[in-house]
């Protein structure tokens, strides 16, 4: 199995900052993680909040744990509440039910990790992190 290089997650973050900056979004922050969870890079843009590590990451690593976006995370959460909270309490890393979680595969589909973001609209987090991913010449999970 492949891994992301840490000049591919620079690339993630400098491709998500980008559309930040194009679509005028509030400060971003940026994780990408290996497909463990495990932090390979992280930036936070200037004006973004000290708590936007944590969120990111829990974006990502939560993406990692259930094998989809995020955004079903936030799913789960309003239509099985009881579920996901015995889900984050037992998780090995946090995580947040909120899109701006996005898996990264290879070309068989295998998880290479994710990235997490946040700052904006989770809708709009989630935007940043596929631009990311795009252009790292990378893909997200379909």
């Amino acid at each position: 199995m492949g891994q992301i290089t840490l000049s591919q997650a620079n690339a993630i973050i400098a491709g998500a900052f980008a559309k930040g900056a194009e679509a005028r979004l509030n400060p971003l922050s940026v994780v990408v993680t290996d497909a463990g969870g495990h932090l390979i890079a992280f930036q936070r843009q200037d004006g973004a909040s000290f708590g936007r590590a944590q969120i990111a990451t829990g974006k990502a690593a939560g993406a990692l744990a259930i094998g989809a976006s995020s955004r079903r995370l936030g799913v789960m959460a309003e239509e099985r509440p009881w579920f996901l909270g015995a889900f984050t309490a037992s998780a090995p890393h946090p995580v947040i039910p909120a899109a701006g979680g996005v898996i990264v595969v290879d070309a068989s589909g295998a998880f290479l990790g994710a990235v997490g973001v946040t700052g904006d609209t989770s809708d709009n987090d989630e935007a940043a992190a596929l631009a990311g991913i795009a252009a790292a010449g990378l893909k997200a999970q379909g």
